[in-house]
């Protein structure tokens, strides 16, 4: 049995893992999609680096942050990644990352087409949407087949390509927020390619729990957060721009703070929140400790699959998620079939078993509870929702 595998099932770690973090008392948080813990010693270092910046202000950023420490955590973060420095560029979020990248593509013509699907972040597919009232292009929209497959994902996109030829722009996530389903990313940027598509890659959820190789991947253009699953403040996410795909991307909005030919141009200037940049080394290095995103994605898919084996079977359960080691990771979402109102469920698994979780709508195959465990959740804990499921089906 690999060491991540192996060690994914020991509680007795774990335990001692979770021990590094405060949680207050009160509901099971099976909501960790959202953005995740800062271990303790990642918080004092961030409080240390905020009465820093405080009490030192801009002589500390002007002499020292801009021009030497920036510039080192940047280097930092495209070494995690495996990347050059110049290929990312800090941003505020995820978010923030793939407006930039989506609003400053200079690629797209009059008559044009750019894609989306039901699974993609509802930001993301405004920022498409805008596309073609700002740009005069066409925006496609399809649904994947439920329940999906490695080869009906791919063959949605290869009809949809074939029956599409002027698209030339497409949005597609990593690790879809809604239902927690992984698409076979390498696979759709490699049938893109073929048909002339650029993708811009939503990783918001991916970085951390998926180990990937951007090369590999084939992609040109990403966005993706620090506050998930590598144990970053809020405030902290990237993106990522190929180095022969820079000027695809035009300087926001007419940036002049860099030239042309650096990434940082491709996003707003504005003053970050440096105390929580500083605290980055600190992070990739806890991050590195514990064996990186092969470690924390054993450790989520091991619980994931803990309460999914539990249920999938039972009537009046249906988990939306497929199996396939391919398609998922620690997110995971289900729903009541016996009942029409999932948020009702969602209360109900709240106030009579102490479980906190979030419904999400908008996929085309229907309204579902997503069910997140953290790095400090326990196997105990999946039994009590495995219980619950049981009892509320």
């Amino acid at each position: 049995m690999p060491d991540n595998t192996r060690r994914a099932r020991d509680e007795a770690f774990w335990r001692t893992f979770a021990d590094r973090y405060e949680v207050q008392a009160g509901p099971v948080n099976l909501e960790n999609g959202y953005f995740g813990r800062m271990s303790r010693t990642v918080i004092e270092e961030y409080q240390r680096n905020i009465e820093l910046i405080n009490s030192s202000n801009s002589v500390h950023v002007r002499q020292r942050f801009e021009p030497l420490d920036s510039l080192d955590i940047r280097a930092q973060l495209a070494e995690m990644i495996g990347v050059r420095a110049h290929n990312v560029t800090f941003t505020h979020n995820a978010t923030e990352g793939l407006q930039s990248l989506i609003r400053n593509y200079n690629r797209l013509q009059s008559g044009d087409q750019v894609l989306i699907c039901d699974l993609e972040y509802d930001t993301v597919k405004g920022a498409m949407r805008w596309l073609a009232r700002t740009r005069g292009v066409e925006v496609i929209e399809i649904s994947h087949a439920h329940p999906a497959s490695f080869d009906s994902l791919l063959e949605t996109y290869r009809e949809t390509f074939i029956r599409h030829p002027k698209l030339k722009l497409m949005a597609l996530t990593h690790v879809t927020h809604r239902t927690g389903l992984v698409m076979p990313v390498q696979a759709i940027a490699a049938l893109a390619k073929e048909h002339g598509i650029d993708v811009i890659l939503d990783g918001a959820h991916a970085l951390g729990q998926i180990e990937f190789d951007l090369e590999e991947l084939g992609i040109a253009f990403a966005g993706y957060n620090l506050h998930k699953w590598i144990g970053a403040p809020l405030t902290l996410g990237f993106i990522y721009i190929a180095t022969q795909r820079l000027a695809d991307i035009e300087p926001d909005m007419g940036e002049t703070h860099y030239p042309a030919n650096d990434i940082r141009s491709r996003i707003p200037h504005s003053t970050p929140n440096i105390p929580a940049l500083m605290t980055l080394p600190l992070v990739f290095e806890e991050h590195r400790s514990l064996g990186g995103a092969p470690a924390k994605g054993a450790r989520l898919s091991y619980l994931r699959n803990l309460w999914v084996s539990a249920v999938r079977h039972l009537p009046g359960i249906e988990v939306l998620t497929p199996d396939d080691p391919r398609l998922y990771c620690g997110i995971t979402s289900m729903r009541f079939t016996r009942h029409a109102d999932q948020q009702a469920l969602a209360e109900r698994l709240l106030s009579e078993f102490n479980l906190f979780t979030v419904v999400r709508n908008g996929a085309a195959c229907g309204p579902c509870i997503r069910i997140t465990p953290g790095l400090t959740t326990t196997a105990e804990d999946m039994q009590v929702l495995t219980r619950a499921l049981n009892e509320l089906r």
